[in-house]
């Protein structure tokens, strides 16, 4: 079946007229890279489809102390951002250049795991979701965005209009495993935020993903480092926690035992990059 009807809104608001109406059932296209696949496969087989490449939300901008970073902002424009060096590395982890010019940090939200790689980035730097709909805002921790496998908290008419990043953030560290170097589905993906004074964690967040059924922080693993110091021995006990705070599974890129046994190890090189 092929698309009959094809929106392209010019504003946010325009946008959530579309998408408010009841009698629609409506995909929503940001850059494409996740939907079109599926379109062209003939798996997903939409009639009406609201393209958002003119709807106002791309866009970089600081205000009161935030990172502010509209849905449809390109991973390749996330490369050029030196204020959180993090939001680089994790852009460039996405895919090849050709992805990264048209996949939108709104979007990576969406992927199915082993997707999601910039998401990770973004919880572990405690980032905020706009979601907009009719007539309202609300925003929520991005760490209550996701609610399972491919679901989360937007409500029918809703709209993930912006991502906002608190400044400064502490030592961070950015790493993604998979069988290349580079342009791989990951194996495991972690991110960690961390303030240290004195050589001892102050505060903590690691996220993780394509080790679960969506990305996530690794709450125990954050709490157990917190007041202690980065010694080989506190490291392990946070790895060991990642794992146990994980649900890795088997597909064609690697199996559940694999995955499970690089978490520690990866966590290790992030937390070891921080100490350097």
């Amino acid at each position: 079946m092929s698309i009959e009807e094809y929106y392209l809104p010019k504003s946010i608001e325009e946008t959530i007229g579309i998408l408010d109406d009841p009698g629609q059932d409506l995909l929503v296209l940001a850059g494409g890279t996740l939907a079109m696949p599926l379109i062209n496969e003939g798996i997903s087989t939409p009639q009406k489809v609201v393209g958002l490449k003119n709807a106002g939300l791309n866009y970089i901008d600081q205000v009161d102390g935030e990172l502010i970073i509209g849905a449809t902002t390109t991973l390749t424009q996330m490369e050029s951002q030196e204020d959180l060096p993090i939001l680089k590395d994790a852009a460039q982890a996405v895919g090849g250049w050709a992805i990264r010019n048209m996949a939108t940090v709104g979007g990576n939200l969406f992927a199915p795991p082993p997707g999601g790689d910039f998401a990770v980035a973004l919880l572990a730097l405690d980032a905020k979701v706009v979601i907009a709909s009719n007539g309202e805002e609300r925003t929520i921790p991005i760490n209550e965005f996701f609610t399972g496998f491919m679901t989360n908290v937007l409500d029918p008419g809703e709209i993930v209009k912006e991502l906002r990043i608190p400044l400064p953030a502490g030592q961070t560290s950015y790493q993604k495993f998979g069988r290349r170097g580079a342009n791989t589905p990951s194996i495991v993906t972690i991110a960690v935020n961390l303030r240290i004074s004195e050589e001892t964690v102050e505060d903590a967040k690691i996220a993780l993903g394509a080790v679960g059924p969506h990305p996530f922080r690794a709450i125990k693993a954050e709490d157990s480092l917190v007041g202690k110091s980065l010694t080989e021995k506190n490291i392990q006990v946070a790895g060991a926690l990642a794992v146990s705070e994980s649900e890795p599974f088997t597909d064609p890129i690697a199996s559940t035992w694999y995955r499970e046994k690089m978490i520690p190890i990866i966590l290790s090189r992030c937390l070891e990059s921080i100490q350097r």
